[in-house]
């Protein structure tokens, strides 16, 4: 029982032991880490020590750029902030009295903290003193043109515009095109026709002068065979613009025949580029006694090639009363198709040729065939097309 006794003893004496030993294990490995930052931190005074022993002496206050050589730095036109050396409290190089410390003329850089005054290195237009940049000095965009800028009236042989002999004079010089009259004549149809063993000569044109907006109008259109005129139709308009594609016409109107009365109409009428590039000329008329009268006309061109097209037109007249001697009924009185294939040489000269066919209607069919004339035709035309 005694051994047992000493023997638990023994063990709860080591046990303790064991505790004690691992207390001082802990607090050894505890203590290592602050004693190391100690002698760090003591290492770092030093040098705080030694820096600023070295900063105390005279002229280091600021960076003596007058022994650098910096012809090759670009200064920009941007603002370059200030950057300050006291909190790195850096050892900065000795200057050298002996060296020339106009090297970088026209900077200045200004003190960096310290009350000595650095030496005299004047430099101007920049000051790193305030962090800002002055460029006062400086020749920024917009200023004057270098010597060696192109002249823009090089090449103009000293002619300046509105004026020398080339110039128009103030009568004929151009300032908006809807300001000035011009005038044109285009001839749509200048053809020879056939027809049952019978031929003649057609033509249908106009003339204008005038301006964008406002226009004095000619339309003419007639027969003529055995050189003589059977029968034509010549309108004096005014051409109006009432919006982009179409005019308004008003005028009069005269018509003349073989063997028959002349007659005089008052016209009014439309003009233009209808949808999908249809050409739309549609006329009321009328005249004494209460005649009335109608013309309407349109006309496509199929394009085959650039210059040459298929041009389909359409020709159809009323009539709101009976005149017997020119032949013609109350209401449909006759009306065209015709095909025509041109081909553009020029824009202004175009040749071609087609067929026609021909009907009259009602009354007016009545009359023909009274006169011996057929109530159809099929003509064959050959013609041009010019405008000048």
């Amino acid at each position: 029982m005694k051994t047992l006794n000493d023997t638990l003893g023994i063990l709860v004496m080591n046990k303790q032991l064991k505790k004690k030993l691992l207390s001082a294990l802990i607090a050894t490995v505890g203590v290592m880490p602050v004693f190391a930052y100690a002698q760090t931190h003591a290492g770092h005074a030093g040098h705080t020590s030694a820096s600023s022993e070295t900063s105390a002496q005279p002229k280091t206050s600021g960076m003596d750029h007058g022994s650098m050589d910096m012809s090759g730095m670009n200064h920009g036109a941007g603002k370059a902030p200030a950057q300050g050396h006291d909190p790195m409290k850096m050892p900065m190089k000795q200057p050298d009295s002996g060296k020339n410390s106009s090297a970088m003329p026209g900077m200045k850089h200004g003190q960096s903290g310290s009350s000595a005054p650095a030496s005299d290195p004047n430099m101007g237009a920049m000051d790193d003193g305030g962090g800002e940049m002055d460029h006062g000095d400086m020749q920024m965009q917009g200023g004057s043109a270098p010597p060696d800028a192109r002249d823009p009236d090089a090449y103009s042989d000293g002619y300046v515009r509105n004026a020398g002999k080339y110039a128009l004079p103030p009568s004929d010089a151009l300032i908006m095109s809807d300001m000035h009259n011009f005038g044109s004549v285009n001839v749509d149809r200048l053809e020879y026709v056939r027809a049952r063993g019978e031929e003649w000569t057609a033509y249908e044109g106009e003339a204008w002068y005038g301006n964008t907006y406002n226009r004095a109008v000619i339309k003419a259109e007639g027969e003529v065979a055995s050189g003589k005129l059977q029968e034509s139709e010549t309108q004096l308009l005014w051409r109006h613009a009432v919006s982009t594609f179409w005019d308004t016409e008003l005028g009069f109107r005269f018509d003349h025949g073989q063997g028959a009365p002349n007659r005089e109409w008052l016209a009014f009428g439309v003009k233009g580029l209808a949808p999908y590039w249809f050409e739309v000329d549609a006329t009321a008329y009328v005249g004494p006694s209460g005649r009335t009268g109608l013309g309407l006309k349109a006309e496509y061109d199929i394009l085959l090639t650039q210059r040459l097209y298929l041009q389909p037109s359409v020709e159809v007249n009323f009539y709101g009363k009976d005149d017997e001697r020119w032949g013609i009924g109350s209401g449909l009185t006759d009306g065209t198709a015709g095909l025509r294939l041109k081909y553009e040489v020029t824009r202004q000269f175009v040749p071609y040729v087609g067929v026609e066919w021909s009907s009259k209607f009602g009354k007016t069919a009545d009359y023909a065939r009274a006169e011996g004339e057929s109530k159809q035709k099929t003509r064959f035309v050959a013609g041009l097309s010019f405008r000048f």
